[in-house]
């Protein structure tokens, strides 16, 4: 029999905004593009997936549908507050690929209201340091399982 996988928050996530194209549309509507044709174009997603998902970024209350358009019925996405908090998200994955993929020439650059070009960073909202590995301490909530995996009987 096959054990259940790890309760986790970021598998939670990733069944609503994992597919690559969810994501895309994601970084459209960060970037000002909110409508159905310029989106298509700018992720290049088929348009039956991208209907498909941006469905599903609704119905998950991660983004909304405003009309813009009565005759005929036209719609634009915008991100809800649900949807605002994943920004954080985007902007490291991007700072990660700038770091690690295109190290010689980053395709977007986010310029900060200080007007530096921003370096995201995690940190603590209590003290301000760094979140890194280091100073990061696991605590398992999940009934039956560890930091390493599920519990062995006994083990707490």
């Amino acid at each position: 029999m096959k054990a259940a996988p790890r309760p986790c928050s970021i598998a939670d996530t990733l069944t609503l905004v994992g597919e690559k194209y969810s994501l895309l549309v994601l970084r459209e509507v960060f970037l000002g593009v909110h409508r159905f044709d310029r989106i298509a174009r700018n992720t290049g997603a088929p348009r039956d997936i991208l209907t498909a998902r941006l469905k599903r970024l609704v119905e998950a209350g991660i983004l909304e549908k405003v009309p813009y358009n009565e005759h005929p019925p036209r719609f634009e996405y915008r991100a809800t507050p649900a949807g605002a908090d994943l920004q954080p998200v985007l902007v490291t994955l991007m700072a990660w690929g700038d770091r690690h993929l295109n190290t010689d020439d980053r395709p977007v650059v986010l310029e900060h209201g200080c007007g530096e070009i921003l370096t995201p960073r995690v940190v603590c909202a209590h003290c301000g340091d760094e979140a890194d590995r280091e100073s990061l301490k696991v605590h398992v909530r999940s009934p039956g399982w560890t930091a390493t995996g599920p519990a062995t009987p006994g083990e707490a």
